[in-house]
């Protein structure tokens, strides 16, 4: 995986530290607008790893987004467990072998065979959820109370305040994002690499790819959770919507949109999105229209996504012509 220039990389640490900020000076309506863009780019960024590094393209990634909302009502509901650091783990952990499971059956296929099963999956958990009165037939599931973050029973935030809340789903963001790095910069990350480029070559080194695939749609499904967690714990409301294809086709259009392999790139996706989304509805009622013809254009004027945009050279140039004075200067010095 190719490191992230230090000219874009100073523009994401820019922007994160904007996010950080962004509460003290907007109405409590944009902090949930933002709120709700941090929850779909960590699901768009979870796609992108099957999408955009393994070429695996699921239509069906939306039943671990779902299923993480359902695990944190039934946990709540039955069990009784409030706490973060008991329900956000076991929701991860009933992701990662549902992930496991469906990923053993559907990485048997390739290409459209895979988009098949996959939907066809999601789709099976859809109308289960839709039908079953237990889990709150088609009007879903409330939850009691958000997530408490309790230590040693004096609490440590309070996840009912909107701006905490935010900065919570701004740390998942933050830290799904630099354990993805960590991953793809890893040998297991490489060997993905390898297997997205020629398959058939990197089987003939000796690679189980089956296994890395695997692997890696398990890691995508429990990021997946990680979004469906939060989403649920922000609406205080989990419903077969959740489940839905149209909720994984929305993020394989921000996936696309943002630009595939890249992470940042189905976030900056998701943010112009769902921005979009709103500002159009606002102005008329055939905002999908709009939204529509944007998407389209974006995708013909920018093949690879919003991500392609030069704004690492941009940086480059603004913050890099002081190095370069310095290095033309250097030999004059010796």
């Amino acid at each position: 995986m190719r490191p992230i220039p230090r000219s874009l990389l100073g523009i994401l640490l820019v922007i994160v530290a904007l996010l950080a900020v962004f509460p003290q000076f907007v109405e409590r309506y944009y902090v949930q607008l933002a709120t709700k863009i941090i929850v779909m780019a960590i699901f768009a960024m979870s796609l992108d790893l099957l999408v955009g590094y393994t070429r695996l393209v699921s239509l069906g990634h939306a039943a671990f987004f779902g299923l993480a909302g359902y695990a944190l009502a039934v946990l709540q509901r039955d069990l009784g467990l409030v706490s973060l650091w008991t329900t956000l783990p076991l929701t991860l952990v009933v992701c990662a072998l549902a992930a496991l499971l469906v990923g053993a059956l559907a990485i048997r296929t390739s290409g459209i065979y895979f988009i098949m099963v996959t939907l066809a999956i999601a789709q099976m958990l859809y109308y289960f959820a839709n039908d079953t009165k237990a889990l709150g037939g088609s009007d879903g599931m409330f939850l009691a109370t958000k997530p408490t973050a309790e230590l040693f029973g004096v609490a440590i935030f309070d996840l009912k305040n909107r701006t905490t809340f935010y900065y919570f789903a701004l740390a998942a963001l933050v830290a799904s994002f630099l354990v993805a790095r960590m991953v793809l910069a890893s040998l297991f990350g490489r060997a993905i690499d390898a297997v997205r480029c020629n398959e058939p070559r990197a089987r003939a080194l000796g690679f189980t790819t089956w296994h890395y695939k695997l692997a890696m749609f398990t890691i995508a499904g429990t990021v997946a959770g990680l979004a469906g967690y939060v989403g649920a714990a922000q609406d205080g409301i989990v419903n077969p919507a959740f489940l839905s294809w149209h909720q994984s086709g929305q993020a394989l259009v921000i996936v696309i949109l943002g630009g595939m392999g890249t992470l940042y790139g189905p976030v900056a996706g998701a943010f112009v999105l769902i921005v979009l989304e709103d500002v159009a509805a606002g102005i008329t009622e055939h905002w999908l229209l709009f939204i529509g013809v944007f998407v389209i254009a974006v995708v013909l004027l920018l093949p690879r996504g919003i991500a392609s945009l030069p704004l690492g050279d941009f940086a480059g140039r603004l913050f890099g012509r002081g190095a370069r004075k310095r290095a033309a200067a250097e030999p004059g010095d010796d």
